[in-house]
């Protein structure tokens, strides 16, 4: 690896969003560890991403384990000789109402979503301080999403998860920056995924109506006047682990488009 070669972890890669930061990373540049749960998914995009001429290896594993993390920073340093910018992307959601949410899905979502961030924080911070970078500045970037600003009916713990990152978010910009770290996080709006699809579905099971219809009244609230695409977040993703957001850090941006205003 050369000096100006940089090396990404990217949790959640394999497919939707962190797959479209994957592609745009590869376009800047970057070196990449692509992570999912589903070994052959992972495999799948690995070899697509490769294919099209971007340097990449499969790290599967399950980011609500402290270990997966250390495992990504080991393979990323082990195969590229460093590690640079460790991006908290892979995330679930859960549709319901709180008054109903059972204890078992509530610590679902918070390990699948918080604990991993919490634990890619410190797996990333720990390679950071290792690194002789003298003040070259390195990125910890976090998912959030518009639900982390305000609340949504029937995504309560979602959102819960959502506001709790943007809590690690800048304490651990507070507690890192004077290791040239930077943790910045980006809050998608609605975007064309499985997951939003997903949602829809369970808002008919839950409110009733046709498929399609809460994903389209979602959609039509966008004062952009289309559906987000996984790469208009890939293009913030792109600016926050690039030089020129140095100076930025313990931010939490809505890119959604126009959902909300705040």
């Amino acid at each position: 690896m050369s000096e100006e070669k940089r090396v990404a972890v990217i949790t959640g890669s394999s497919r939707g969003i962190g797959k479209g930061i994957a592609e745009q990373l590869g376009k800047d540049g970057y070196a990449m560890v692509i992570n999912g749960f589903h070994k052959d998914e992972v495999e799948k995009t690995t070899k697509e991403l490769a294919d099209n001429g971007y340097q990449v290896v499969a790290a599967a594993g399950d980011v609500s384990k402290k270990e997966t993390h250390e495992m990504l920073v080991k393979t990323a340093v082990d195969h590229f000789g460093r590690l640079d910018t460790y991006i908290n992307n892979a995330g679930i959601a859960q549709i319901g109402n709180l008054v109903d949410e059972s204890a078992e899905d509530f610590h679902k979502i918070f390990a699948t979503n918080v604990d991993s961030v919490l634990f890619g924080i410190q797996a990333a911070a720990a390679q950071f301080k290792k690194q002789d970078d003298g003040d070259k500045v390195r990125k910890i970037i976090n998912a959030s999403s518009i639900a982390g600003h305000i609340g949504y009916e029937l995504l309560g713990a979602y959102s819960a998860t959502k506001f709790a990152i943007r809590g690690l978010t800048q304490v651990a910009a507070k507690e890192l920056g004077r290791d040239h770290i930077t943790v910045n996080a980006y809050c998608p709006g609605i975007v064309g995924t499985d997951m939003w699809n997903y949602i829809d579905e369970k808002m008919v099971e839950i409110n009733g109506g046709q498929k399609g219809q809460y994903l389209k009244a979602a959609i039509d609230g966008i004062t952009m006047d289309r559906v987000e695409h996984p790469s208009d977040v890939a293009n913030y993703v792109s600016y926050l682990a690039s030089p020129k957001s140095d100076y930025m850090t313990g931010q939490a941006v809505q890119i959604d488009g126009g959902v909300q205003f705040i």
